[in-house]
């Protein structure tokens, strides 16, 4: 098992193991938020707290005035108050747990429209370097169990405390001094608590780990059967294997271990404690001693109940705490994530005039012509090395710029910074002449069609992507924009036409066609500003001649940027820039390159070398 890989696994299970209230308390103020369901919530969870402490005071009265006193004709009143506060509980009961579970996906709702949101908001750059499944284990893992720890553990800390005071104030006030004697043992159960709650958490952390290497060896070994079989490492490998499920297998003994000690050794300093109430106070009802005057039966029984009842709060409390040690990484997370901050941001001012991508003022847009200017722009990622160093260049409107270069020249750069997906380090991009940070990332990227190497489609049918460029688009122009691209021409040959459904990303469609598609769409919006980041380079030869007729159709008066492997695929553009080292080292057009001799005279021709050697073997 790759020792790298299970690294990575693991990163994730190392964030801080101690509880960060001002994490906690950030999380709470969605809970807050509810304050319809949050009300009513705790008004029925002290009814059915101030019932609970209500039950040992009937069992008193109905021993020292009905059971002791012989009194029968008490008994038909007592039952009918009894059944009265069985339903009040009931119904309490059912309230709050209603409450809390409605709470629960308020809070759950709430969360996941912020992080949403904020995942709309940040920039491309965020997206470049964080993986999906992060994000997605935050939408889907650590957002549901955050809302169940809030509402729930909110709900119970609340019973709870509420509880233990109530059971304190009541023993308090029927004999201080052997209230004081029971509650000797609180401390040390709180204690013990919370020794045992760390150790049992610390080795359930233990076999999450081990199950995080388990889950990569499975992983690893299907994926890789192949491989496994070609290299003979079966063996090996379930050494391996065995190795890392046998420290899983130690590490579940031992939480099992401690759980199974946790609970007796409670319940036994818990019964301490009674034993010590049912000996002074038995003393206490035969005598009077030195814990006051004589107490009736029903009385000691009333105390005992009490003291029973104290201990099970205590221990949720701590358990309460010991899962918010649990999920403090996943807090920690959700959190992270809330507060990111995009790398890049308008201005208040240009908010005020243009919107957000939320709240966009279409009306304050104003129209793009086309013509770019890199003003001697340098760009780095992350801060390190610079990818392009007082970079310059004029586009004229409707121009079309072909970028041919080595991967890490930088050809990729400069389009995203075209997009704004990046801005420059230092120096400037104009558009129309005016530097883009001037407005808002919106008003840019609404005016930008995008087609990249690797097309995604949306799940739904191929009428619905095709309109993903143009919501309120009619069939009639989607059926346009289709057949602009040559795109009708398979869409027809389908069982359901426009209405056959594409699949997970496309699954149900070849690289080609999912390609002709995302050009039919980004046709459809009639971006202003157009580029095609390797858009033929993962289609066969026959799309592609439909792919660069349409391009010749659509990029008539657009400002157009073009990477480009298939070098064929670039010849009529305006200009081609060879860039190398993030700096113009060619410029011309194809002809006037060829002249050249240079670097893509040496290119082409070792291309178009190989595509003849191809053809004639074929």
């Amino acid at each position: 098992m790759s020792e790298e890989l299970t690294t990575t696994a693991l990163k994730e299970e190392e964030f801080n193991k101690k509880v960060d209230m001002k994490v906690w308390k950030r999380l709470l103020a969605y809970g807050l938020r509810q304050k319809k369901l949050l009300i009513p919530l705790i008004v029925f969870m002290f009814i059915v707290a101030a019932i609970d402490l209500v039950y040992p005071q009937l069992s008193r009265y109905a021993i020292d005035s009905i059971i002791m006193q012989g009194d029968i004709k008490r008994l038909i009143p007592f039952a009918a108050v009894y059944f009265i506060v069985i339903a009040l509980q009931s119904f309490g009961t059912v309230m709050f747990i209603s409450r809390a579970g409605k709470l629960e996906m308020a809070i759950a709702y709430d969360i996941r429209q912020d992080a949403f949101k904020k995942l709309q908001e940040l920039s491309f750059s965020y997206y470049d370097k964080t993986a999906v499944g992060y994000i997605m284990a935050r939408m889907i893992g650590d957002i549901p169990r955050l809302s169940d720890m809030i509402a729930w553990s909110l709900t119970d800390i609340l019973w709870s405390g509420g509880f233990v005071i109530g059971c304190t104030v009541m023993m308090l006030s029927m004999n201080w001094k052997l209230a004081l004697l029971v509650l000797i043992v609180v401390p040390p159960i709180a204690i013990l608590c919370a020794w045992f709650q760390k150790r049992i958490l610390q080795q359930h952390r233990i076999v999450r780990k081990q199950n995080s290497r388990i889950t990569g060896a499975f992983n690893e070994g299907i994926m890789g059967a192949v491989t496994t079989k070609t290299l003979v490492r079966e063996e090996r490998n379930f050494e391996e294997f065995k190795a890392e499920s046998g420290k899983m297998r130690k590490a579940s003994i031992r939480a099992a271990v401690l759980s199974a000690m946790f609970t007796p050794i409670v319940m036994t300093l818990g019964s301490v404690g009674t034993a010590l109430a049912l000996y002074a106070g038995g003393r206490t009802v035969i005598a009077p001693t030195v814990f006051g005057a004589a107490m009736t039966i029903g009385v000691l029984s009333t105390f005992i109940s009490y003291t029973t009842n104290l201990f099970d709060p205590i221990q949720q409390l701590a358990g309460i705490f010991a899962e918010m040690q649990s999920a403090q990484a996943s807090a920690e997370r959700v959190v992270s994530l809330l507060d990111t901050e995009s790398d890049i941001t308008d201005t208040p001012e240009v908010i005020e005039k243009y919107g957000d991508c939320m709240n966009p003022k279409r009306e304050n847009w104003e129209d793009i012509r086309g013509d770019i200017e890199f003003r001697n722009v340098s760009f780095a990622y992350n801060g390190g090395e610079k990818v392009l160093k007082d970079f310059s260049l004029v586009v004229k409107q409707g121009e079309t710029i072909a970028l041919v270069g080595e991967t890490g020249a930088g050809k990729s750069t400069i389009v995203n910074l075209v997009c704004r997906f990046y801005e420059p380090t230092e120096g400037s991009i104009l558009i129309d002449g005016t530097d883009y940070r001037k407005r808002s990332q919106l008003w840019l990227q609404d005016r930008l069609g995008y087609v990249l190497q690797t097309p995604h489609l949306f799940s739904g049918s191929i009428r619905d992507n095709i309109r993903y460029g143009k919501k309120d688009a009619s069939d009639e122009e989607v059926r346009a924009a289709a057949k602009t691209v040559h795109t009708d021409e398979f869409i027809e040959q389908l069982e359901n036409g426009y209405d056959t459904e594409v699949g997970e990303g496309g699954a149900r469609l070849s690289t080609g066609q999912k390609q002709l598609i995302s050009f039919a769409r980004v046709i459809l919006a009639d971006p202003r500003i157009f580029v095609l980041d390797e858009a033929t380079s993962s289609i066969d030869t026959e799309t592609e001649v439909l792919i660069q007729s349409a391009i010749r159709t659509v990029l008539k008066n657009r400002t157009s940027f073009i990477v480009a492997h298939r070098l064929s695929t670039i010849r009529s553009a305006d200009r081609i820039l060879v860039i190398r080292n993030g700096r113009i080292t060619e410029s011309g057009t194809h002809r006037e390159l060829l002249k050249l001799k240079g670097y893509y005279y040496d290119l082409y021709t070792t291309q178009f070398t190989e595509t003849s050697t191809a053809s004639l073997l074929k």
